[in-house]
């Protein structure tokens, strides 16, 4: 972390020195870019607090380990696409899974989704990329996650 503040900090008076104002027209443009996120993150961490408070490891291993074929490979890629966990959390998460007794491709569609679709995070991601391409992103992670799930499925 202090390399990469030594780092902004030489950058910043080093672009000073070369041209004064359009480092400070840069940095007026990234406050202001920062405050007008500011909304937005704000909805995405009460989304994603509401979800966390809800939603327990438990919970998860429950709704997974009961269903299994199509109807869990669905139930996998719902709950995985509208939790929020980091990947160093969701992999073993997965082993977890797997020792319950919950199939590998049902694993594997809620790790895929819960990596690779965003519900929580849509609004954000909608902010720089447009709401089109931020949907058709998440839809064909989706079904691309379906897809590995039963792949899974087959080659195990």
């Amino acid at each position: 972390m202090l390399t990469l503040l030594i780092i902004t900090a030489s950058s910043l008076i080093w672009s000073s020195v070369v041209d004064f104002k359009k480092t400070i027209a840069g940095i007026r443009k990234g406050l202001l870019m920062f405050f007008n996120l500011i909304p937005v993150v704000v909805t995405v961490l009460i989304l994603v607090s509401i979800f966390l408070s809800s939603a327990s490891r438990e919970i998860i291993i429950k709704l997974l380990g009961k269903s299994s074929g199509l109807v869990g490979i669905l139930i996998a890629a719902v709950i995985g696409s509208i939790s929020l966990i980091p990947a160093f959390i969701s992999y073993p998460l997965a082993a977890i899974l797997l020792k319950n007794g919950v199939s590998y491709s049902v694993t594997a569609v809620f790790i895929t989704t819960l990596l690779m679709v965003g519900v929580l995070t849509l609004p954000l991601e909608a902010k720089y990329f447009g709401w089109r391409v931020s949907i058709l992103r998440n839809i064909s992670s989706f079904l691309g996650a379906i897809i590995i799930g039963l792949l899974v499925g087959l080659l195990i």
